[in-house]
């Protein structure tokens, strides 16, 4: 191609020609050979300027490479169609490489004996440049590869720091790998720095290493998970740890490291000692219940001997009789009180399988209120009533809860002087729009906070001795409970009590 051009422009052309190639041939970085190109360029020409457009590796924009006194333009182009206009002594070639466009050679001050040359020097920049933008590509893909795969690393890495659980892995030579989080913050915390390389048994000195070896050999040789308990002594508690150790293979059949998981379990045995206490509870109410069922039948006998003991008295005289009549009341008395203790058992303790059916809380109140009318003691205090119209009906059995509510009115009686107060309200929850509640509330003289938690639990009672049971608020409880409902209590010593009965609204 160079012969076509005339004498002295080919005879510097070759030499334009041989000082570029020679000059991408050097080994220099891309950017540093390109802007050497076009500096001799820029020299050997005689042009204004030289601009190289060098297309960049993934993406569509192409960098500015330039040399001399080039009109201002900005460093990158978006596409080709967006470059800075060419001027009337501009020439702008293409720079192809298999249909695919590399970059773009610029001259200003260009003549027309400088074409031919410059298609030269184009021709030989093409290479170079397709060359370069492959490599680029590949570094470009490596590097987004590589990125990819720490992220990855540091993705599985956070999920490994964030589980409430030790974690480590051991190799084949008990060298630790994996050291999470938990681990450097547990009962026996190691900095992950001071663990991570080194050997199990310098990290771990609480067990005895050939007792630690055995654990993890038997994973190794067995290929099978492996599980137990230790008990560690931390603050003056003792915490429960279970250790799993889970075989993995990384490639064939061979089991090539150990992950080992710690698990402080010592809540969860405690719910499963209380499960196992609430068992063997209701296994002791069951027979209980039996118990007191069968003691119904002597107290009915010793009632009835007592009835027929008063009689013949009647028909007695002495100075003895008066002392054996004495004595007759109180067993008959101490009879009673114990037919009362079994019955409210035998009611807290037997299955409630009664039948329910849509129920208006307003009308149990209005029915017990009814009852409540005619005890002796209700003149001598204040009630008072706020029941809210329209509330929803429930699911249940009135009588049941006709019950509940006289054992709540008269035990707030019993908390009051006469002359106290009474308040009974019906309402619609503002919390759960699902449930309606029945609150019983007294002007009496509260319940201390810390047998607040203990007044539902069978027995306990805070009356004084000989006025009740302790059954009373139990049964109550269990009703409420078999309802599905809840039963609470809001109490300030000194300024009374009120009890909160919620039931959910009927399906």
């Amino acid at each position: 191609m160079t012969a076509s051009l005339p004498g002295t422009v080919a005879e510097r052309g070759l030499a334009i020609v041989g000082a570029v190639a020679s000059q991408l041939n050097a080994g220099l970085p891309a950017t540093d050979a390109l802007r050497s190109v076009a500096t001799t360029m820029f020299r050997e020409l005689g042009a204004r300027g030289v601009v190289l457009w060098v297309h960049e590796p993934n993406a569509t924009t192409f960098r500015r490479i330039a040399s001399g006194d080039c009109p201002p333009a900005p460093d990158r182009a978006e596409r080709l169609d967006l470059l800075p206009p060419s001027g009337p002594d501009t020439w702008r070639g293409t720079l192809r490489h298999d249909h695919d466009t590399v970059g773009v050679l610029e001259v200003h001050g260009a003549t027309s004996a400088m074409v031919p040359l410059l298609t030269v020097l184009g021709d030989v920049l093409v290479p170079f440049l397709a060359a370069t933008e492959l490599s680029e590509d590949l570094a470009y893909e490596v590097a987004a590869q590589s990125r990819e795969i720490d992220e990855q690393r540091r993705f599985t890495s956070l999920v490994i720091d964030s589980l409430p659980v030790g974690l480590y892995v051991v190799d084949r030579d008990y060298r630790i790998l994996v050291w999470n989080r938990k681990r450097e913050t547990g009962t026996q915390g190691v900095p992950r720095q001071e663990a991570v390389g080194r050997r199990l048994f310098d990290v771990l000195t609480r067990q005895p290493p050939a007792e630690l070896q055995a654990a993890f050999d038997a994973v190794f040789r067995s290929g099978e998970l492996q599980q137990d308990e230790i008990e560690v002594a931390r603050g003056g508690e003792t915490r429960i740890y279970r250790i799993t150790r889970i075989p993995m293979r990384l490639g064939g059949d061979a089991v090539t490291h150990v992950i080992t998981i710690g698990e402080d379990v010592t809540e969860w045995r405690a719910i499963q000692v209380q499960i196992m206490q609430s068992e063997k509870l209701a296994a002791v109410g069951q027979l209980a219940a039996g118990v007191m069922h069968e003691i119904n039948n002597p107290l009915a006998t010793i009632g009835a001997c007592v009835a027929a003991i008063e009689g013949r008295l009647a028909d007695c005289t002495g100075p003895g009789v008066a002392a054996i009549q004495e004595y007759a009341d109180i067993v008959d008395k101490e009879v009673h009180r114990c037919t009362s203790i079994v019955d409210g058992l035998l009611d807290f303790s037997r299955p409630k399988g009664t039948r329910k059916a849509p129920v208006s809380v307003t009308a149990v109140v209005e029915d017990a209120l009814f009852l409540f009318r005619h005890h002796e003691r209700y003149k001598h205090y204040v009630t008072e009533t706020e029941l809210a119209p329209d509330l929803p009906l429930i699911q249940g059995n009135q009588e049941q809860l006709i019950q509940v509510m006289m054992a709540l009115l008269l035990n707030a009686l019993d908390a009051m002087e006469p002359g106290g107060r009474l308040t009974v309200r019906t309402l619609r929850s503002r919390w759960r729009g699902h449930e309606v509640l029945i609150e019983v509330e007294d002007t009496g003289r509260g319940i201390p906070a810390p047998l607040q938690s203990r007044i539902f639990e069978p027995f306990f009672t805070t009356k004084a001795q000989g006025r009740g049971t302790g059954l009373g608020l139990s049964i109550c409880y269990g009703i409420v409970e078999e309802h599905r409902g809840r039963i609470e209590v809001d109490s300030h010593p000194g300024r009374g009590s009120v009890f909160r009965v919620s039931l959910p609204v009927a399906p």
